[in-house]
């Protein structure tokens, strides 16, 4: 009975043979590794998420006053809304961003940096740096596994990158 069975290395619901365990256990292990390099800062890995999603967007000191929605926020990160304003309240909280209604649809709330979140980005700029250190992979093996992921996330339906 056993000829019949399939291989090991074959067997298609083996959990070692799975993509989706495999992309897990990587954002697992990469979200911990962050970690102490986040604690330094005082966020957690999804608060930085939110605040690269800012710094990126608030280059300008005009785009800060008005600030980025929280659908555009919510969008870029892949989360819903019910996730996203605890985040967004804790990050007030903590002083680092404003969160406004808009004057012209109060429906709609805005997100901005304060002085302190904006002047937060100085000291994290360290972060990419050090876990490409940590992580002992060359800038070259990165970018090709970054550009592999990418291509893998972007054939993924529903996925966006």
């Amino acid at each position: 009975m056993n000829e019949h069975l399939v291989s090991n290395d074959q067997d298609p619901l083996k959990l070692d043979n799975q993509l989706c365990f495999m992309l897990y256990t990587a954002s697992r292990k990469m979200t911990s590794a962050y970690r102490p390099l986040l604690n330094e800062l005082g966020l957690t890995y999804p608060q930085y998420l939110v605040m690269l999603v800012l710094w990126e967007n608030f280059a300008g000191e005009e785009a800060n006053k008005q600030g980025l929605k929280v659908s555009v926020i919510s969008n870029k990160l892949q989360l819903d809304n019910g996730t996203l304003t605890p985040l967004l309240k804790r990050l007030e909280a903590q002083g680092l961003v404003t969160r406004n209604r808009d004057s012209k649809d109060e429906r709609v709330v805005r997100v901005g940096l304060t002085p302190s979140g904006t002047e937060l980005r100085s000291i994290a700029t360290k972060v990419p740096e050090t876990m490409l250190c940590n992580s002992g992979l060359s800038a070259d093996e990165f970018s090709e596994i970054y550009s592999e992921l990418k291509t893998v996330l972007n054939k993924i339906p529903g996925m966006l990158c």
